[in-house]
């Protein structure tokens, strides 16, 4: 109980936005991986680019910040690494990785 009541009351327990803010940015992470078995024709390669830069910065932001945001740091981990595999569907199904593309625009 006194471990409980510990977390209950730190400067990063559930009282504080330290705590809901990384549980509220888990919905990004549950969506990403919900569309891995969708379509890649059907990704966003402008939205997955950004949501790779988004999690990328505020993975920085969770390590500098103080007190460090473990919580924080671990849920854009989690989505940077979704993300980084849904651009890479992306790009294979646009055929930026297979060099289709260079083979169709050299033809042309």
């Amino acid at each position: 109980m006194a471990a409980f009541k510990a977390f209950w009351n730190s400067p990063v327990g559930p009282k504080t936005s330290h705590f809901w803010g990384p549980v509220a940015n888990w919905g990004f992470v549950a969506a990403g991986l919900a569309d891995i078995n969708k379509p890649p024709e059907m990704i966003s390669g402008n939205m997955t680019g950004a949501m790779c830069v988004y999690s990328a910065l505020f993975m920085r932001f969770a390590w500098m910040v103080q007190p460090r945001n473990y919580l924080l740091l671990v849920c854009h981990a989690s989505n940077e690494t979704v993300q980084l595999y849904q651009h890479t569907r992306w790009a294979k199904a646009e055929g930026y990785l297979s060099g289709k593309k260079e083979k169709e625009a050299s033809s042309e």
